[in-house]
């Protein structure tokens, strides 16, 4: 590690090979928690290179305990966090309105490192289990549309990195692999990041791979569609600038999507939102959101799919399909 530490400390790369076996020597316990920190932090003074993030990538799905759920045809609707905006669970209940309306997924997630609450925080707290089990995963697909892959239990090469990135409570590159890494290997995706460079860099990786996505970086740092301002959307199809006029949205502010203080307000907010009682903001930002998903799985037009999100969450779906998973995992 000193090595590679020293060639970083010194404004040179890594390749994608020795960037994928410092992954792979992290799983194995080779390097202790002060050289992590120290790994980590170069890549919050410095941008991370394609071949960089492609190592790391790649090594993350090696070593994964992989989940066959290729039957179902599933999305995941997941974003990087660290965009420091601290909106309410945006990304996660866009999940229960896209299964509400008949879009299996199978949703990626983990705890909040530099928001308040994570996607895993609010399942957790609302009842629901987290397994790697296959037949579980299948069941919960089965009856309730959605199952929630918590990534700790599915990425063994992360259980030294997770005490170190809680620690430091900032964002660092692991916020832009999570969406990158779903143990299902989905078909669709739906992926928000924090920033431009990110857009570009997963729009290369992806173009590489024969997956169905939607990557989105709201224009004002939002990784989602925020409706706060325009936001650049690139697909495997095309290149464009979304804004909340073409769903007939007003722009809205950004204190109409806050998150709230605790995991309390999170769950308590998102409990308000699924249940239909959430303002017109929050359940358009959602529907915007899912009618995305829903579009690039269903091959729609996103107006489409922002009216079967509508449906879905103001007819009762979204909130029925959250109901059977937190009663499955009793």
């Amino acid at each position: 590690m000193k090595q590679i530490l020293n060639r970083l400390i010194n404004h040179e790369t890594i390749s994608t090979e020795e960037a994928k076996q410092v992954i792979v020597n992290i799983s194995n316990d080779m390097y202790n928690s002060s050289e992590i920190a120290c790994f980590l932090s170069v890549y919050m003074m410095r941008s991370i290179t394609i071949e960089e993030l492609q190592g790391f990538r790649d090594a993350l799905l090696e070593l994964c305990i992989r989940v066959n759920l290729s039957d179902y045809n599933a999305i995941d609707i997941v974003g990087t966090g660290g965009d420091g905006k601290n909106t309410f669970n945006i990304s996660t209940l866009s999940s229960f309105i896209t299964a509400g309306a008949g879009v299996h997924v199978t949703k990626h997630g983990n705890y909040g490192v530099s928001s308040t609450s994570g996607s895993s925080n609010v399942m957790e707290y609302l009842g629901v289990k987290f397994s790697n089990n296959e037949d579980f995963l299948k069941r919960c697909l089965d009856h309730a549309g959605i199952c929630i892959l918590h990534a700790p239990l599915f990425h063994p090469a992360m259980k030294n990195v997770a005490p170190i990135r809680k620690a430091l409570g900032v964002k660092t590159f692991f916020n832009m692999l999570g969406p990158m890494v779903n143990p299902s290997f989905p078909k669709h995706q739906l992926l928000g990041v924090y920033s431009l460079e990110i857009l570009r860099l997963y729009s290369f990786l992806y173009q590489k791979t024969n997956k169905n996505y939607n990557i989105i970086f709201a224009l004002d740092g939002y990784d989602e569609i925020s409706l706060t301002g325009k936001a650049k959307l690139i697909s495997n199809h095309s290149e464009t600038i979304f804004s909340p006029e073409d769903l007939g949205l007003d722009t809205i502010n950004q204190s109409d999507i806050f998150g709230g203080d605790t995991i309390k307000d999170a769950a308590n907010l998102f409990m308000d939102i699924i249940s239909g009682n959430g303002t017109e903001a929050q359940n358009n930002v959602v529907c915007a959101n899912a009618g995305l998903a829903i579009a690039t799985a269903k091959q729609i037009s996103h107006k489409e799919g922002f009216e079967l999100a509508k449906e879905s969450l103001l007819g009762g779906k979204a909130k029925e399909s959250l109901s059977k998973l937190i009663e499955l995992s009793k």
